[in-house]
């Protein structure tokens, strides 16, 4: 009788075994490396709003755009911009919906009280927010993250949306749910 080549069936139990524990300490390691992307593309798109606001206003009399829809495309809302110019952000961050493992919101703020509406266009604010908060905490991000006017860009510990208040972040506390401003 000839011995039969293959592996028995203890040998496959001992591989499947340690797959098993390999994919225990890769899985965890996986899941933080998805919450770090969607925080660094959060921070990435509020970083992008401060600066296209900062463009909408030299491009609208020195004041900052009502709505994200503006700052994707301008059109209606500077006085004589016209189609083709170029827009301020990507359609995907003017949609405001949710991105990368976060609900983001647009706040506005204080409205000018006088503006000369031959380079403003109405509607325009003196201030805004920007804020972000994780779709399932733990899941898809673990810190809130906000941008205002100020150029200021902060982080809650809890995941909780940084608080605004007159369309301008409320910076600095103790605890969870305060916003500790990113360098």
């Amino acid at each position: 009788m000839k011995k039969q080549k293959g592996f028995t069936l203890i040998e496959l139990l001992i591989v499947v075994a340690i797959i098993g524990i390999i994919a225990a300490i890769a899985i965890p390691s996986l899941l933080r490396a998805r919450v770090s992307a969607n925080e660094s593309a959060t921070i990435g798109d509020i970083r992008t709003v401060i600066s296209a606001q900062a463009a909408y206003q030299s491009a609208n009399g020195g004041w900052y755009a009502p709505t994200l829809v503006c700052l994707g495309t301008g059109i209606g809302c500077i006085p004589n911009y016209v189609v083709g110019n170029p827009t301020f952000v990507d359609p995907a961050i003017s949609a405001g919906l949710a991105k990368s493992g976060y609900n983001r919101a647009f706040i506005s703020g204080n409205v000018p009280i006088a503006i000369n509406t031959n380079v403003t266009g109405v509607g325009s604010l003196a201030s805004y927010a920007y804020v972000a908060s994780p779709v399932g905490l733990g899941q898809t991000g673990v810190r809130g993250f906000g941008g205002d006017a100020s150029g200021i860009l902060c982080a809650t510990g809890d995941g909780s949306q940084p608080v605004v208040v007159a369309g301008a972040l409320t910076v600095g506390g103790a605890g969870a749910a305060a916003c500790q401003v990113l360098q």
